[in-house]
């Protein structure tokens, strides 16, 4: 079981409301630092390990430059994520540029700051190689097809638009060796908020004996392996948190037992994890607006899809609290809701909460990661503040709430006024 607690008195949450009404994102940031801690110290086995935050997860330059402090560096998927990552002052081969269907400006832009280009697409090599030289480090990613199963959220490889088959690996490969390239990576993702660490011991385990085969075949030295992230948080009570340590110990079985069995020792073992690092650590606060009683009792928050879409998206599972009624019993049944014009707009369904009233608060749990980052404007919604609990306790603001000025500036009202 999972102790699902928040570091925040009532006091302090209605007191904070007053300066920054809800809703709004807090996150905890001594957690997120000794997460982060924790899996670098897991791993500290391996000489080069390196955490590469995934940024779509929670791409906010405060929380990125609190990582770097830490020595992760970054995964990026875009130009936006690219100049990001330099606002946050990471660079060079802190820099992991992953991305699909990719435009040539991003990367020209990710090989002119000398980040880690990992192609998604075989065809990708000779389409940059037409503009650029090719950076002198390149990573492919694998897609293994039928060889592993996906989930939900990621889906199955076979049907996946990611990565590359086995074959396009060792053509590319080769290709990349003539055409001068001399260090070399190898990547992988094929699931998303796995609870099973045996799943990514498996998927070391895939990417080890590839390196054997293509080092071999090919006459390349391997540099690292990339195992992707995915590694999943227990969003349910009664769900357990991966065990990091175990994990490591299960990778590094499968290190010795193929890498430095075949020679290939040192090779750097690379992760990016985002839901991992922030996840369990960032909160939404929202406020009862109304209740409804028809065919079912609803409550009506002040957030909605548009702050958090996972449960709609996904119909994923969030735990709610509410502060200043932890003793209380959870005695009603609800669907917790937010006020878009779709009836998938809803954080919880039938669930169980001590009986509410207008005006309580709720906390949203586990938003650290693809929360806000997912936030969407419909309906016109404003999308809401990011706060960050700091290790002295002060809370501070770190992204202010978008205001009716920032919904409208890409507009021009005054062409509208000589329209027709």
């Amino acid at each position: 079981m999972v102790d699902k607690t928040f570091p925040f008195l009532k006091s302090t949450l209605e007191e904070v409301s007053k300066q920054h009404p809800t809703p709004f994102y807090i996150y905890d940031e001594n957690a997120i630092r000794q997460q982060a801690r924790s899996l670098n110290q897991a791993f500290s086995w391996n000489n080069g390990f390196k955490e590469y935050f995934a940024v779509k997860a929670a791409p906010n330059p405060f929380i990125l430059k609190i990582l770097k402090q830490d020595g992760l560096g970054l995964d990026c998927s875009s130009l936006s994520e690219l100049n990001l990552a330099e606002k946050a002052g990471l660079m060079g081969e802190e820099i992991m540029f992953s991305s699909n269907d990719t435009p040539i400006d991003e990367f020209i832009k990710a090989a002119s700051i000398g980040a880690i280009i990992n192609f998604d697409d075989i065809n990708h090599i000779s389409f940059l190689d037409k503009y650029i030289p090719l950076p002198n480090i390149i990573c492919l990613r694998f897609n293994p097809g039928h060889l592993k199963t996906g989930n939900l959220i990621i889906g199955h490889p076979v049907e996946s638009k990611f990565g590359l088959t086995q074959e396009q690996l060792f053509d590319g490969y080769r290709l990349l060796r003539d055409k001068g390239v001399k260090r070399f990576g190898l990547h992988t993702m094929v699931a998303s908020n796995e609870l099973d660490l045996d799943y990514f011991i498996e998927t070391a385990d895939m990417l080890f004996q590839l390196v054997i085969d293509i080092s071999k075949k090919l006459g390349i030295r391997f540099e690292f392996v990339n195992l992707g992230g995915g590694i999943g948080i227990p969003y349910e009570p009664d769900q357990q948190h991966v065990d990091l340590q175990s994990l490591s110990d299960g990778i590094k079985l499968s290190y010795q037992e193929r890498i430095v069995a075949n020679n290939l020792d040192p090779l750097k073992i690379f992760l990016e994890c985002g839901r991992l690092i922030t996840g369990p650590f960032g909160y939404l606060v929202t406020r009862v607006r109304h209740i409804k009683n028809s065919y079912k009792d609803f409550v009506g928050l002040d957030a909605c899809m548009a702050d958090l879409m996972r449960p709609g998206l996904y119909g994923a599972y969030h735990h709610i609290s509410v502060p200043g009624k932890e003793s209380w019993a959870p005695n009603k049944i609800y669907d917790v809701t937010g006020s878009l014009c779709e009836n998938n707009d809803k954080f919880a369904i039938n669930r169980h909460l001590p009986e509410l009233a207008i005006g309580d608060l709720l906390v949203i749990h586990d938003t650290g990661a693809h929360g806000h980052a997912m936030g969407f404007n419909y309906n016109g919604k404003l999308r809401s503040a990011e706060l960050l609990l700091r290790p002295t306790g002060k809370i501070i603001l770190i992204r202010r709430a978008e205001t009716m000025d920032d919904y409208f500036a890409t507009i021009d009202f005054h062409a509208l006024d000589n329209f027709l």
